[in-house]
């Protein structure tokens, strides 16, 4: 009983403080994939592409980035890393930040993982910190991202 009240406790102080509060962000993208290099290892197929993206909604901007796969010969088995750069802005504060992936597919399901890089935060958009999910429905990309910045005293500066 004394655990579970300390981290009650815990847990409201950290919430009176705002220090789990994220900011939502949403939207939609487009995104173009260009193919580079593959080769095969083995049963694997290695692959690489290069990413272009527009967003629009809360985001405004571009990205670039690279991403590696791996296909298995089992048909729906895969697995794909990526970094890319997003420049733009973000709820009208003007900056970019860097995003790294990690999605796994398999029989059993699929997994994303997309969060903001630490310390990748420029401009308006310095010490931003987060985590994005991604939902495609016929082909269309819509993205929410969860985010936070640290206040500012110069917050009048940051809006383009």
């Amino acid at each position: 009983m004394r655990i579970l009240s300390a981290f009650m406790i815990s847990m409201l102080f950290l919430l009176g403080n705002g220090a789990l509060a994220m900011t939502e962000a949403k939207g939609q993208f487009t995104v173009s994939l260009t193919p580079q290099d593959q080769s095969t290892s083995g049963p694997a197929t290695l692959g690489r592409m290069t990413i272009a993206k527009v967003f629009e909604g809360d985001m405004i901007g571009t990205s670039t980035g690279e991403m590696l796969t791996v296909r298995t010969p089992v048909d729906g088995s895969a697995v794909y890393v990526a970094v890319e750069a997003f420049e733009g802005s973000l709820a009208g504060l003007a900056g970019g930040f860097a995003l790294s992936h990690r999605g796994v597919m398999s029989d059993g399901g699929q997994s994303l993982v997309v969060e903001i890089v630490p310390d990748s935060g420029s401009g308006a958009l310095a010490g931003i910190s987060g985590s994005m999910t991604i939902d495609i429905t016929g082909g269309d990309h819509a993205y929410t991202l969860m985010y936070d910045l640290p206040d500012r005293e110069d917050a009048g500066d940051r809006r383009d």
